[in-house]
């Protein structure tokens, strides 16, 4: 528990005197231990004895200094329970102590603020809590301060809320929007307690859960009341502004009306707040502000809290020094009589005594209970009649308002008369009836007056009520002090409900006598209406002569609408014929919508039928795929034991990069896939990847059977079954595609791991060295290094001049996309540079690391493939960058085609791909210069994309699109173009197709031409599966016209 050791300073500087010293340090410490003892780290709830005495305190002191002298003394930022406890204790300060306490919070409102933000950073259950906590008390100080006429408890009646409102509508709207804030702190407060409670499953009868509900108490008064000022302001303000303008308004409280309602029914449900408050229960639906008499079915939710009785107190070490000093003999002869018994034998008597006492002091409380349970029970009823007297004057100040109304009425009833000189008949009468209601207003004044005075009979009977009240609490007030307790809080609460009852019958008062004297100016009025009907009577004669010319001019008036009788029927006879022709023309717009809506349904039923026979179509092409592959790779596996087979000889290097091709091509069948799980229209993709894995696997199956025959016995026999496994597990998952059911699980695991197996063999059969070029390995991967850096750097040096030229020859936005696109390239190129000098330093450490005694030249002779590879990638990325600077040049020029910078990009990024592959594949791969080339060459990949976007977005701005407006042309129109376009559609479909076909012959001649290079470069070509069909065959991979491949041998 938290405890305060010491008294503050500040606390200590404020005492008067010696004389009062004594009583202050007893007040001081009094609550010192009153607010460490409801401010502690206990998750439990904040007893209400302690909360009374700090507020007793505020009401002593007339502030709340000492209570925050402790409280910023207490650690808040160390526990979020603390923060939470002392939130509830400031918020029942605030509501129940002394006024001044508001201005004291509000020196203070930096250290709340501070308490909410710490604990709004931190993911803590209850730090969330108390800084939505802090945001209400922040939000309640501010609103109180910026209005005083509304306490903190937030009770005020009706009449000041109307003085406070005022006239303006400025000031309406803008007190409703603040009351608007103030409900929706309240209610996310709540909303929050109860989302935790629900995710934790908490019972409310457990001290943790009590803990979060505590508060909630304080809630649901402020919302009560909150609630109620809202449906004032609300009706009020409707009577002022158009209802559009006020819609925002209406969905607001509509919303915080349903959260209202859903805390109290949440909160009524759960068995902690049924003992400790009643909580009213709201209508199902919220008010209509758009009816004025809605606000009479309005009733003012009341929160009632019962009585309970004072919990026992608990002991507290408030002794002085000099009192223990003199109780310690007492205590000693106590301790002596209790281990060597009394004197002279009197231990039994005295036994007795106290068994006796013990009877009594039980025969009291039981009294004592009996006598609080008949306490609270006389408290609840006068507070039941003390609503029901609530409820009469309600029903009487509505009286009175109908009163007002009636009064208004006879105002508009007299200026009537005085208008209506003309009847004197009718002035009459109309002052009769005024003079009837005058009476019927009497009558209803005095049934208001024998109410007052019967409000005032029932006022007496409760005072009596009480004194007997108070006559049997004295009785037992002999020894217990809780009753004398018990009495003084009925007094208050009794003197509190007096002084209600005083005020009210003093409004009532006022009202009476306004009434009365509203009544008399209605007679003074009534008789200057009798007056003024007197000079009526004189002026008849005059009014009868008008009379008579007003017939003349009403005969010539009568005529004239006769033949304006006639114009209407011939106009009306028109209408008609108009209305006819709208109706014959609606019914045949109808006959159209319906006709279309036809055609729309069968349109939809069609797409319907072709979308079903796009999926069969779709999923019979994959099974012919399927075959297709399994025929492929059962072919395959026949080679492994066909004997024409074994003159047929594979280098290991060949074996593994045709192993590792096939291992990559998983992932693209494992892509493919997954695309074609998730929408099985288009099985393009899955198609695509079955054919390259189908080709891939079947060369790897071959390569690796015709390796095994130059291999040794063990090797070769491992081998074989290897590669046997991987025709097998492929056959097993293409198996898997055939069949609906199991098509969306199948898995490649088995696949990969066979073919992880034959690079694993693979690896081993490599040759350990090789003895072949090795001046001429060594210097050229620096030579290559070296010229692809000055190749960067000089691409880079061209850009920089192209972009200066640029500036001085364009404007505007040419100048813009010119400038966007070369800044783009220029990063690009820097992104290459660094990627191009981190791949020579990992080259030089993987150098470093793997030659051991052996040379630079040795090393690279060791492992020619990888040098030749890093060789390749080299000149690749060289050229490439010269294809971008050119390329980028003819468009800043206006010479070139914004499609052929995006190819260069792609190109090049695709060149640093094969760059970073081939410099990784003998790097460890805990290096930091692999990962600083791995990110090297995201970062490329990002500047490549940047330059494709700056490419494609530049275009769309040069270029000029023209807008489709179709609103003006007609049906048949738009069917001519429809065609037109089409046509069109098609043309460019069967160009792309032809466009398409020639790449591919372009990259097949490309792919021979290397090949033939390099089969005359290292020696005969290893024969290759041939495809069952031509359908199928094998997709090209993208290489740079100097990559080479890996050695292939054959034998007769």
């Amino acid at each position: 528990m938290n405890s305060i050791k010491s008294v503050p300073a500040r606390v200590l500087s404020r005492r008067g005197g010696h004389s009062l010293e004594a009583e202050r340090e007893q007040f001081d410490k009094s609550q010192a231990v009153s607010i460490s003892k409801a401010i502690n780290t206990q998750e439990a709830p904040v007893k209400e004895k302690h909360a009374r005495r700090i507020i007793l305190g505020t009401h002593h002191e007339k502030g709340a200094f000492t209570f925050w002298s402790y409280a910023i003394g207490l650690p808040l930022p160390s526990s979020a329970i603390l923060s939470w406890k002392f939130c509830h204790v400031l918020h029942k300060v605030l509501r129940d102590g002394h006024p001044n306490v508001l201005q004291d919070c509000q020196r203070y409102r930096s250290n709340i603020r501070e308490t909410g933000d710490l604990w709004g950073h931190l993911h803590d259950r209850y730090g969330q809590l108390v800084s939505i906590y802090t945001r209400l008390l922040l939000t309640k100080i501010s609103f109180h301060t910026k209005h005083p006429e509304f306490p903190p408890a937030l009770e005020v009646s009706d009449e000041v809320l109307e003085k406070t409102a005022g006239t303006d509508v400025n000031n309406i709207f803008q007190l409703t929007v603040e009351l608007f804030d103030y409900l929706d702190c309240e209610l996310k407060l709540s909303e929050s307690v109860f989302r935790q409670l629900n995710t934790s499953m908490a019972v409310s009868q457990m001290s943790a859960v009590q803990c979060r509900l505590a508060p909630l108490i304080q809630v649901i008064q402020d919302c009560s009341h909150l609630y109620h000022y809202a449906v004032k302001l609300m009706f009020k303000l409707h009577s002022c502004l158009p209802a559009d303008t006020l819609q925002g308004h209406r969905d607001r409280f509509h919303e915080q009306f349903r959260s209202l309602k859903n805390f109290f029914k949440k909160a009524s449900d759960m068995l902690y707040f049924k003992r400790l408050i009643q909580i009213p229960r709201l209508p199902e639906s919220p008010p209509n502000f758009l009816r004025a008499s809605a606000l009479a079915e309005h009733v003012k939710p009341v929160v009632v809290i019962p009585e309970e009785a004072p919990e026992d107190e608990e002991p507290e070490n408030l002794i002085e020094i000099s009192t223990a000093s003199t109780m310690e003999p007492q205590v000693t002869s106590d301790i002596f009589e209790q281990t060597f018994g009394p004197p002279n034998g009197i231990r039994d008597d005295r036994d007795a005594q106290i068994e006796s006492l013990k009877k009594e002091v039980d025969m009291l409380r039981a009294e004592m209970e009996k006598i609080k349970l008949e306490a609270q029970r006389y408290i609840t009823q006068l507070k039941a009649q003390v609503n029901s007297l609530e409820g009469e004057v309600e029903e009487q100040r509505k009286q009175k308002q109908k009163a007002l109304v009636d009064n208004e009425q006879l105002r508009d009833e007299l200026e009537r008369l005085q208008r209506a000189k003309q009847d004197s008949d009718r002035s009459q009468r109309l002052c009769a009836e005024a003079e009837k209601k005058a009476n019927a207003t009497e009558i209803r004044y005095t049934k208001l007056k024998e109410k007052h005075s019967e409000l005032i009979n029932t006022h007496a009977e409760l005072l009596r009520k009480n004194a007997d009240t108070a006559k049997q609490l004295t009785v037992t007030q002999q020894s217990q002090e809780e009753v004398a307790r018990v009495k003084e809080q009925l007094a208050f609460q009794v003197e509190q409900v007096k002084r209600e009852a005083e005020m009210k019958l003093e409004d009532q008062s006022v009202q009476m006598e306004q009434l009365r004297q509203e009544l008399d100016a209605r007679r003074d009025e009534l008789d200057q209406a009798q007056r003024s009907l007197s000079h009526a009577k004189q002026a008849g004669a005059e009014l009868s002569a008008q009379v008579e010319a007003l017939h003349a001019e009403k005969e010539v008036l009568r005529r004239s609408v006769s033949e304006k009788e006639c114009e209407l029927l011939s106009m009306c006879g028109l209408i008609e014929e108009k209305e006819l022709q709208r109706s014959q023309e609606v019914d045949k717009a109808t006959k159209e919508i319906h006709e279309l809506q036809g055609r729309l349904l069968e349109k939809s039923n069609q797409e319907q039928s072709l979308q079903q026979k796009l999926l069969d179509e779709q999923f019979g092409i994959l099974q012919e795929m399927v075959r297709e592959a399994e025929d492929i790779l059962r072919d395959a596996v026949a080679k492994l034991d066909d004997p024409l087979h074994v003159r047929c000889t594979s280098s290991p290097d060949y074996l593994l990069s045709r192993a590792q091709a096939a291992l990559e091509s998983t992932d693209a069948l494992e892509n493919g896939h997954a695309q074609y799980v998730a929408s099985m229209a288009d099985a393009a993709g899955l198609v695509g990847a079955l054919a390259l894995f189908a080709h891939l696997m079947a060369d790897t199956i071959v390569n690796g059977s015709a390796t095994s025959h130059l291999a040794p016995t063990d090797h070769a026999d491992r081998l074989m079954e290897t590669c046997r496994d991987c025709g097998q597990q492929s056959l097993d998952y293409l198996g898997e595609l055939k069949d609906k059911q199991k098509l969306g699980h199948a898995k490649l695991g088995d696949v990969r791991q066979a073919l992880q197996g034959v690079l694993q063999l693979a690896q081993e059969l490599r040759p350990k060295s090789l003895d072949i070029k090795q001046e001429e390995l060594g210097d050229m991967v620096e030579k290559e290094m070296a010229s692809t850096s000055e190749a960067i750097e000089d691409a880079v040096r061209r850009i920089e001049e192209m972009m200066s030229q640029a500036r001085n020859e364009s404007s505007g936005v040419k100048l813009e996309v010119n400038e966007r696109i070369l800044n783009s390239c220029t990063d690009l190129m820097k992104a290459i540079r660094l990627l191009v000098m981190t791949s020579t330093n990992l080259q030089k450490e993987i150098v470093e690391s793997g030659r051991g005694a052996a040379t630079t030249q040795e090393f690279y002779a060791k492992n020619s493939r990888w040098t030749e590879g890093l060789i390749s990638a080299s000149k690749a990325v060289g050229w490439g960058a010269t294809q971008l600077v050119e390329s980028a040049d003819r468009v800043v020029l206006h010479t070139g085609k914004y499609e052929e910078l995006i190819v260069c990009s792609h190109e090049i990024a695709a060149s640093t791909a094969q760059l970073v592959a081939a410099s990784k594949v003998k790097a460890e791969k805990s290096s930091r210069n692999l990962a600083r080339l791995q990110e090297c060459s995201r970062n490329v990949n990002e500047m490549a994309a940047n330059v494709v976007a700056s490419t494609k977005s530049g275009q769309e701005q040069i270029e000029e699109k023209d807008t489709m407006d179709f609103s003006g042309m007609s049906l048949i129109k738009l069917k001519k173009e429809e065609m037109e376009t089409q046509v069109k559609v098609l043309e460019l479909e069967k160009r792309l197709e032809g466009e398409r076909v020639r790449l591919g012959e372009l990259r097949k001649q490309h792919y021979g031409l290397a090949g033939a290079y390099e089969a005359a470069e290292e020696g005969e070509a290893k024969p290759a599966p041939v495809p069952r069909r031509g359908i199928l065959k094998k997709p090209p991979l993208a290489q740079k016209p100097s990559l080479g491949e890996p050695e292939r041998d054959a034998g007769p």
